[in-house]
């Protein structure tokens, strides 16, 4: 008999962390690593000294907070920022620079939104999530979910980056499990850069010989 396979909360948080370092990985930071012990917490909180967090619902509902250190935050700052060719006499020096909160806070969105895709083509549902704001706190501030969770679910998983500073991912969302009730044909999921190489194709060389092709055959109906 087929042994029916179940997604849990810790999978879907397991998916969180790879989007976490797929995107950074993208961005110039790709010896980020997570620890393969997680931490079941309590509640949800801002930490110092660089948070930022995102509600999602949907087919759940949830919530995803990353806390930086400043160290932590400064070093991938830099490096995403050097990988696209900045120099780094250009950069901002302090994490509490709107400059840093801006990239940061693009990053969180680009992590989150690879999560929904997974999410969508792995597990069949769809989320929405709300626009991440980074914020420069120096004092802890909890954050609960705005909506009522049955069984909600808490827990923290450990970054650490290659000069070895630390930031922290949280995720809380009720407790629940995906259960396949049958084998599906996953949809290949489309990448920006292979549509922009898609598009390449299309030269302004091919789109002028279309174009010709087309008023020489109109004027050739025309007697001309």
């Amino acid at each position: 008999m087929k042994k029916t396979k179940i997604i849990t909360t810790d999978e879907i948080l397991l998916t969180l962390c790879q989007s976490v370092t797929k995107v950074l990985s993208g961005a110039g930071n790709s010896n980020v690593a997570y620890s393969p012990m997680v931490q079941k917490i309590q509640k949800t909180c801002l930490r110092p000294d660089l948070g930022c967090f995102v509600l999602f619902d949907g087919g759940f509902s949830g919530l995803v907070i990353i806390n930086f250190t400043a160290q932590a935050a400064m070093e991938i700052y830099k490096k995403y920022l050097m990988s696209m060719g900045m120099p780094e006499s250009e950069l901002a020096q302090f994490h509490t620079s709107d400059e840093v909160g801006n990239v940061m806070g693009e990053l969180m969105n680009q992590i989150v939104g690879d999560f929904t895709n997974t999410v969508r083509y792995d597990l069949q549902t769809s989320i929405n999530q709300s626009q991440p704001k980074m914020m420069a706190i120096n004092k802890q501030v909890q954050i609960l979910i705005n909506t009522q969770l049955d069984q909600p679910q808490a827990r923290r998983v450990t970054f650490s980056t290659p000069e070895h500073n630390i930031f922290y991912l949280e995720l809380a969302m009720d407790k629940t499990e995906f259960i396949q009730l049958h084998e599906f044909d996953k949809a290949e999921q489309e990448h920006p850069d292979d549509i922009l190489a898609n598009a390449q194709q299309y030269t302004p060389e091919n789109t002028v010989s279309a174009s010709a092709e087309v008023d020489d055959d109109f004027l050739k109906t025309l007697g001309l």
